[in-house]
């Protein structure tokens, strides 16, 4: 199989961990790497003994598909120049600041036929990973994604920054549309909101209650799921997962069951059984680009594609418009 030439836009931090791990992947070659900042990419290129671009034309002239890791608010006019010019395109989560603007990447990539992923990791976290031999219909998520304070990401609210990512799995396990939103947030420590929680309301009847914070003590990361005979808890900074199951009451456990006795009579006796999916030893960020790289080699559509983005933020901005009206109603 050919390799795929890529290169990478933008090399702050999270561009220098997509500059090594897409070192790491045999079916692709790093042409070159660019940023807007001429020092920060000499620094990136000095660091990874790699090819410093000194414009965006110059390094699309070079490559077939691209990483970029910009700030959010470079993403559509940087992304778009590529598209245009029949790069393929990774592109870091929001997929865009608006939602226009992410309507018209998706539609710029189905025009020409070209690959648009966007770079929602938790989907590849091995929490989840682990999970893909079980049957999943939510009806009621909860999820707390808590971090510390970093000024790196406050370019724009929590919702676009954290809560995305949840936002982004829930709407990848519920297979309906959303019919409600109720949300509120404030801003503590930066000129966006910091911290906020959204209840949102699916076609189905299924219910998620999501909060975000940049501003806690401590980190968290978890996601519970309940659905009819099962209970499962995720922790994304352990990827571990851990699922509670109804089965009969007659079925012979596997080893590693831990059995936590039964319930009911008669037909409808069954055992509460506790399990701990094996965890996955995956980098997910490297598991992300390989995929990308993969799907462009093959042919195939993205396995988190624009329209994937384009959903997500809508959801977010819709949280959004929520807290904004929730803050217009407090009388201070």
């Amino acid at each position: 199989m050919d390799k795929l030439k890529i290169g990478v836009i933008g090399t702050g931090h999270l561009g220098k961990f997509h500059i090594k791990m897409l070192k790491q992947i045999d079916n692709c070659e790093l042409t070159g790497i660019y940023d807007v900042d001429s020092s920060a990419a000499q620094s990136a290129g000095d660091e990874f003994r790699i090819k410093v671009f000194k414009s965006l034309e110059e390094l699309l002239n070079e490559v077939s598909a691209v990483s970029i890791a910009t700030i959010t608010g470079a993403h559509h006019e940087v992304a778009k120049k590529c598209l245009e010019n029949n790069i393929h395109v990774f592109i870091e989560k929001p997929i865009t600041a608006e939602i226009n603007q992410a309507e018209e990447l998706v539609r710029i990539s189905a025009e020409r036929n070209l690959n648009l992923q966007v770079g929602h990791i938790e989907r590849f976290n091995p929490a989840l990973i682990s999970l893909e031999k079980f049957f999943i219909k939510p009806m009621f998520i909860q999820t707390d994604r808590l971090a510390q304070f970093n000024p790196r990401g406050t370019d724009v609210a929590v919702v676009l920054d954290l809560m995305i990512h949840d936002i982004d799995i829930i709407l990848s396990l519920i297979k309906s549309e959303v019919k409600d939103i109720q949300a509120s947030g404030v801003a503590v420590v930066s000129n966006s909101i910091d911290i906020a929680n959204a209840r949102i309301e699916f076609e189905n009847g299924a219910v998620a209650n999501v909060t975000a914070s940049r501003i806690s003590q401590k980190r968290m990361r978890k996601m519970r799921i309940f659905q009819r005979d099962n209970y499962i808890a995720l922790d994304f900074i352990t990827g571990i997962s851990e699922v509670y199951r109804l089965v009969p009451a007659d079925e012979k456990l596997n080893p590693g069951f831990i059995s936590f006795g039964e319930i009911g009579v008669g037909e409808r006796k069954k055992m509460v059984v506790y399990e701990q999916p094996e965890i996955k030893e995956i980098n997910a960020l490297k598991y992300e680009l390989d995929l990308f790289v993969k799907s462009v080699l093959k042919k195939e559509p993205p396995v988190v594609s624009g329209k994937d983005g384009l959903r997500a933020l809508r959801v977010a901005k819709q949280i959004l418009q929520k807290i904004d009206e929730s803050q217009k109603q407090i009388k201070i």
